[in-house]
């Protein structure tokens, strides 16, 4: 059965503001929650599937993630998390703005489960040339992250010790205390929302379960790679706290501007300079391409500035695929300069000689130009 779509469940469009968006699921939280309908397992359900999509759509990069993607996002590892109801979850957001100060704690902590909190995700930025892009590589790189501590194997306790449950919460990392009609939910302030307290901490790691370092990583690079692709490594981002599972690293990917060439998907586009008498009188060059095989490219008779050629497979691989893009070069033809006395005299001999049919695109468009001026002189 397909899950119903989180905008809809709050009953608000998909350009909703972050306060009509809170004010929304809390009508609808208060309608469906459990302790306003008892012994009826359908507002249950609906309850924490409002509680759901609130979580997601409150939070600015799941909801972007959520907006492009769908529920695909929160599946097989998306990078989000599940997206799944945990607890009173949004719900008890509200409540505690309403009646923290009452209750004598402050906001809630995120993202602890029994004590176990999942480090954070790491990004890295990393330039390759476009002859890198060309073949790939595997490249080392080092990024400095929170890691397990070895002391206390991340449990955050001194060795031969270990976390108690915190008597408060009896581990559960959330209290509960009624208001009215209401059961408000907030986090444990003995324990922060772990579960767990730690009455003789690790001395390296000063409780925390994690200390930082740099790392070496080793990430390969694959040919044909993008400008703007992002690598995703699981589970080697930071260390999650007290022994949490890890987060993910995501290296983000730049090609570096090429002294010859730009760049087009898989094609490469190169600008070339050649004479003017080579555009006259036609010849040849070579290319070489980045795999750094010559090419020849035969310039006809009479080719004009602007003139593309274009040279099948020589081009950037197309990833996940055998084939090649194309290489397309374009011709600029090159105006002489510092003319001896010589090459003056032979131009000028050559313009005295010169027809329309030599120059025919310039001469067609002043012949058009001098009719529309005519036009206006009627």
């Amino acid at each position: 059965m397909s899950k119903a779509d989180y905008y809809d469940l709050l009953g608000v469009d998909r350009g909703v503001d972050e306060k009509s968006l809170k004010s929304a699921f809390r009508k609808s939280a208060m309608k469906y929650h459990p302790d306003r309908n008892p012994d009826n397992p359908e507002a249950e359900a609906k309850f924490k599937e409002i509680n759901e999509a609130y979580e997601v759509l409150k939070d600015p990069q799941k909801r972007a993630a959520y907006d492009q993607y769908g529920h695909a996002a929160f599946e097989q590892g998306g990078g989000f998390g599940s997206g799944g109801f945990s607890g009173a979850g949004g719900f008890s957001d509200i409540f505690e703005d309403i009646f923290g100060e009452m209750m004598g704690g402050g906001r809630r902590g995120g993202g602890r489960s029994g004590g176990r909190e999942r480090g954070a995700d790491l990004r890295y930025n990393m330039e390759v040339t476009l002859e890198e892009a060309f073949k790939g590589k595997a490249a080392e790189i080092s990024v400095p992250t929170a890691v397990s501590c070895e002391k206390c194997s991340g449990s955050g306790a001194k060795p031969g010790s270990s976390p108690s449950t915190c008597g408060t919460c009896g581990g559960n990392g959330r209290v509960r205390a009624s208001q009215g009609f209401f059961s408000i939910e907030r986090t444990c302030p003995q324990c922060q929302g772990r579960g767990e307290v730690i009455a003789d901490p690790c001395g390296d790691c000063a409780g925390q379960g994690r200390v930082t370092k740099e790392r070496s990583l080793s990430v390969d690079i694959p040919a044909g790679i993008e400008d703007g692709v992002r690598i995703r490594l699981g589970g080697e981002g930071e260390a999650g706290a007290r022994g949490g599972p890890a987060g993910d690293l995501y290296i983000f990917l730049s090609i570096r501007p090429h002294e010859f060439f730009q760049r087009d998907g898989s094609d490469l586009f190169c600008k070339i300079p050649i004479s003017m008498t080579t555009a006259a009188l036609g010849g040849q060059f070579e290319v070489v391409g980045l795999d750094g095989a010559k090419s020849r490219v035969k310039v006809p008779e009479g080719t004009q500035t602007g003139k593309q050629f274009r040279l099948r497979g020589k081009g950037m691989p197309i990833m996940r695929s055998t084939d090649l893009g194309d290489m397309y070069i374009q011709v600029v033809t090159e105006t002489p300069q510092k003319l001896t006395k010589r090459q003056r005299e032979l131009l000028e001999e050559f313009e005295q000689l010169s027809s329309e049919e030599n120059s025919p695109e310039s001469t067609g468009f002043f012949s058009r130009m001098k009719r529309f001026l005519d036009g206006f002189a009627e």
